[in-house]
């Protein structure tokens, strides 16, 4: 399912939003502009699950350059598609959730559920070598968080109906039922795989919704009527 847009209008502008969004696009035209040295530039500032076994830490990056990358990771992407898919579920979900809490609150729970949806997906997968980067551990804090503030708003989307898709409104707790759904299911069939397969690091999505509930449940944001 392609979201297309939600049915809340927030009442504030949604400027840590924007700023995620700006910081996201600049940070995809740097690792661009790398040219060879690309796939180093990913090695470096993204999540490399090997290089947090303990025997290797003296031999590869530093304690604080490794803590690091779990920030780092969140502001780097595969392809243009990749990047196009985060950013347009955080232009949809984010801007409500951020109404909601303020700046602080929101940038707190965006950057916590990317560290924890990072950390998820070492733990399932803790020898692979190959880097982990995105957004969409953070977003998927921001889903969560939505489920709970916004149950009943309405999500339009594009929805595939054999080979065509078809404009649809969905219950945003259906779309992201859904979407949760598919993660867990996806994510249980990875299980026992080689550890150097890449693909979507789906526990990562899997972690950060959750945290990203359990966040939100904690901050207890106060509704505005």
């Amino acid at each position: 399912m392609i979201p297309i847009r939600d049915t809340i209008v927030s009442q504030r502008f949604p400027g840590a939003t924007r700023l995620l969004l700006t910081i996201n696009i600049l940070v995809f035209v740097q690792q661009l502009r790398q040219g060879p040295a690309m796939e180093a530039f990913v090695y470096r500032f993204g999540v490399v699950p090997s290089h947090w076994i303990v025997s290797q830490w003296s031999d590869l990056l530093d304690w604080p350059q490794l803590f690091l990358t779990l920030l780092t990771s969140q502001f780097l992407h595969g392809s243009v598609l990749h990047l196009g898919f985060n950013m347009l579920y955080l232009w949809i979900f984010a801007d409500n959730v951020e109404d909601r809490l303020g700046h602080v609150r929101f940038l707190l729970l965006y950057l916590g559920s990317g560290i924890a949806a990072g950390l998820t997906q070492m733990l399932i997968t803790p020898r692979s070598s190959i880097p982990m980067v995105g957004a969409s551990g953070a977003i998927a804090g921001i889903l969560g968080a939505y489920l709970l503030m916004f149950p009943t708003a309405r999500i339009i989307a594009l929805v595939p109906l054999g080979f065509f898709l078809e404009r649809m409104e969905l219950p945003s707790s259906l779309f992201l039922g859904m979407w949760f759904l598919l993660q867990w299911v996806s994510g249980v069939t990875t299980i026992g795989q080689v550890a150097d397969v890449g693909g979507v690091a789906v526990w990562a999505h899997i972690g950060g919704f959750i945290t990203g509930m359990i966040a939100v449940a904690l901050m207890r944001p106060r509704r505005r009527w």
